[in-house]
Order: structure tokens, then sequence, then C-alpha cells
């Protein structure tokens, strides 16, 4: 079943594809079936620059357990690092 669960955001940063470091200014969040991870539904995570075309992407698909185990990644790398840098 598709979910077609996605949120779309503004981001501001980097990412490298096959090309090289290319500016990314979009983010998609969706859960759903993946092109190519061996799961039925895994969280997909798309980093865009669509100013750029299809080739300015990169795409990672995570088990719904990876996912979880990211989100609370971030959150304590984010709540541990000095305040005011940026």
């Amino acid at each position: 079943m598709c979910t077609y669960l996605t949120e779309k955001v503004a981001i501001s940063g980097s990412a490298k594809g096959a090309s090289g470091w290319f500016r990314v200014t979009e983010g998609s969040v969706y859960f759903d079936h993946p092109v190519h991870a061996p799961y039925g539904h895994t969280l997909n995570i798309d980093f865009l620059a669509p100013e750029q075309g299809p080739s300015a992407r990169v795409a990672v698909e995570l088990s719904a357990e990876a996912a979880r185990a990211l989100m609370k990644a971030i959150g304590a790398v984010l709540e541990s690092a000095p305040a005011g840098l940026e």
C-alpha cells in the first residue's frame, strides 16, 4: 500500500552526488515503497537542488528502525553542540 505521506522543507546545505558537490535547497521526506532497499516500506529522504535538474539529487532509503536511530542521533548531536555555533 502506498502511503503518500510526504513532507517537503526548504533547506540550506550541500550534498555530494555523482558529479561532485552541489548546493541543496529542498528536502523531501516520505514513507513509501523503496526503490532499492530490501524492505516493504522505508523512510526516504531526498536532498535536492531542483533548479539544477534531476541529477542534482541525493536519495536515502532507511528502515523505520534506522530512521528513528538517525533522528535520535541528530537530536543528540544538535543538543550537545555549543550554543552559537552555526
